[in-house]
């Protein structure tokens, strides 16, 4: 009975030390790593140190550090002595697997605030081909599939960072994709922490025997060319930040289409729409290094097998499947990708933005404005989501769910895309160019900071539209032409008096078009939120529609946007009398 006793409270005391666990308390700040990968065998190992900080307000003695289900802890020391730590299985959708492998370490010490301890780690596994995060909530194999096609194989290779495969050590909290939000979240705090965190690594592929060697793509910061050591070869790489760049690597028999701003990496038979990629590149090019300035390195495009395998894009890397992809759609992705080459934020919205906006111009210089105006369009869902989403529940002060805070990738794409639009509508090319040029990353320590460089290039006031597109949430406009009034005037001519009504509480500055028989006349006008403007347009002929916003603007209902003048509603002047 007393041993039952004793069992029962070492139990209930590890359930209480696991009830109370901490596993964000640390922040790993450097990483030093050296990973074997063996596509032969579909393995990887891995053995180094990393650098853990205490970031919470308090002393801790126990630390936790996770990698894939799919592979294993071997030892874990401090000083080169073994640490005691326990592994579990976590489960938590970071990872592919659905699963981590979790070391619960106790430390020596209790490790102060903003104290630091080195972990000599060691672990290894198989990585291969895995759905069950997608596959358990519903997902359609053949669907999950085209989203997690990470794994290593003799044929092809390729291993995302955290959020796809966590194959180098990281410490979250649970994602759950049953939870909309919650893998976006988690990923963002993670990414917050990681901005101090470097990685040195030192990665080894083990060939076959084979002459052929196939190539090693990393996307790293820095990674001179692989060495060849006689049947392996090595690349010796660094982060400088894995806030912005989650590691990833790619290994596969590829041919080469280079152009001066990219390499496109391309599979056997894709040789054609591997030059249709690379000249489309080259076609972007100059718009993209115009807007942002001159590549800091080469851009890197990296062929899928599989033509349903979903596009992955970090720095200046990009894997995507070349295949099936016409010339369009290649003008699209290098004009995103050349842009992540060419300029760089921490800050999603202006990362992700740009290099959406980046895409509307493309298609505006390829086919017109109206075409910028259709693609804008065809991203707005994420925004009316959010709208319908946050309606209920916004208030006047709300920025949980703002542009510079927001977690949902989609609506850092989407909405970020068109904020920069029409910030280029309202300040011009020049100005706007000249703002992007003098951004520095790592001066950007608080939200206005982007602001302040356009208003200083513009003498304008931008606050406004700050505050009600990017620093809150205040939903969407809604324009309404409520009257319109025209009269003739002497000798001959129109004055025609517009009011237009914005019903939501986000501002803008919307185009107001008045039509008439062979032509139009456009004005800009800035409604703020949940007011009214009132503008007077000179005309030559009698007016017959008036349109508010071209699709420039986001709008929650755009239903109310046209007015039809008829001529019986077109009165003469006093005078004319």
């Amino acid at each position: 009975m007393k041993l039952y006793l004793c069992l029962l409270c070492v139990l209930c005391g590890c359930a209480i030390r696991c009830f109370a666990l901490d596993r964000e308390a640390f922040t790993i700040t450097k990483y030093d790593l050296e990973v074997r990968v063996e596509p032969g065998q579909q393995r990887l190992g891995s053995r180094g140190t990393v650098t853990l900080r205490n970031d919470s307000s308090v002393p801790q003695r126990i630390a936790v550090l996770q990698i894939s289900s799919s592979l294993s802890w071997h030892s874990i020391k401090i000083a080169g002595k073994q640490v005691q730590f326990v592994a579990q299985p976590y489960t938590s959708d970071i990872d592919h697997t659905g699963a981590l492998s979790e070391a619960i370490i106790t430390l020596p010490g209790a490790v102060a605030p903003k104290g630091t301890v080195d972990l000599e780690i060691a672990y290894e596994g198989v990585i291969l081909l895995d759905v069950t995060r997608l596959t358990r909530i519903g997902t359609p194999e053949e669907a999950a599939n085209s989203f997690d096609w990470d794994h290593i194989s003799p044929k092809f290779t390729a291993v995302r960072g955290a959020g796809n495969v966590a194959w180098y050590p990281i410490a979250t909290e649970a994602a759950d994709l049953s939870e909309s939000a919650s893998l976006f979240d988690v990923l963002h705090r993670w990414k917050m922490r990681e901005t101090v965190a470097s990685l040195h690594l030192r990665l080894t592929v083990v060939g076959d025997g084979d002459e052929n060697k196939p190539e090693l793509l990393i996307n790293a910061t820095n990674c001179p060319t692989a060495r060849e050591l006689i049947h392996d070869f090595v690349a010796d790489c660094t982060y400088s930040s894995l806030g912005s760049l989650a590691p990833a690597f790619v290994i596969a028999d590829y041919e080469v289409a280079s152009r001066s701003p990219v390499d496109v990496h391309f599979l056997s038979g894709h040789d054609t729409a591997a030059a249709t990629f690379a000249d489309a590149a080259e076609t972007a090019s100059p718009l993209i290094t115009d807007w942002f300035g001159a590549l800091h390195k080469k851009a890197q495009t990296v062929d899928l097998p599989n033509a349903d395998d979903a596009p992955f894009e970090s720095g200046s890397l990009l894997l995507t499947p070349l295949s099936g992809m016409n010339a369009r759609q290649a003008g699209l992705a290098a004009a995103h990708q050349l842009t992540h080459a060419a300029f760089s934020s921490p800050r999603p919205w202006i990362n992700e933005g740009l290099a959406h906006f980046a895409q509307a111009l493309y298609l505006e210089r390829q086919s017109g404005r109206q075409a910028a105006l259709d693609y804008m369009a065809s991203h707005r869902s994420a925004i009316n989501a959010e709208e319908k989403t946050t309606a209920l529940s916004r208030t006047e002060s709300d920025a949980s769910g703002s542009l510079i805070n927001t977690n949902d990738e989609e609506l850092l794409r989407s909405k970020g895309m068109c904020v920069w639009w029409m910030l280029r509508e309202m300040v011009g090319d020049a100005a706007l160019k000249k703002a992007i040029a003098a951004y520095r990353p790592e001066q950007d320590k608080e939200p206005s900071y982007m602001q302040r460089l356009i208003q200083k290039q513009t003498q304008k006031d931008l606050e406004w539209f700050f505050d009600d597109w990017v620093y809150r949430d205040r939903g969407l406009p809604e324009f309404e032409i409520k009257s319109a009034f025209a009269r003739r005037t002497l000798p001959e001519g129109y004055m025609l008096t517009v009011t237009v009504e914005n019903l939501g509480a986000a501002g803008a500055q919307v185009p107001v078009t008045v039509e008439f028989a062979g032509g139009e006349v456009t004005q800009r006008l800035v409604i703020r939120g949940k007011s009214s403007t009132v503008t007077r347009v000179e005309l030559v002929k009698p007016p017959e529609e008036i349109v508010v916003n071209d699709g420039s603007v986001p709008e929650s209902n755009a239903s109310r946007n046209t007015f039809k003048i008829e001529s019986g509603d077109i009165r003469d002047s006093d005078s004319a009398k």
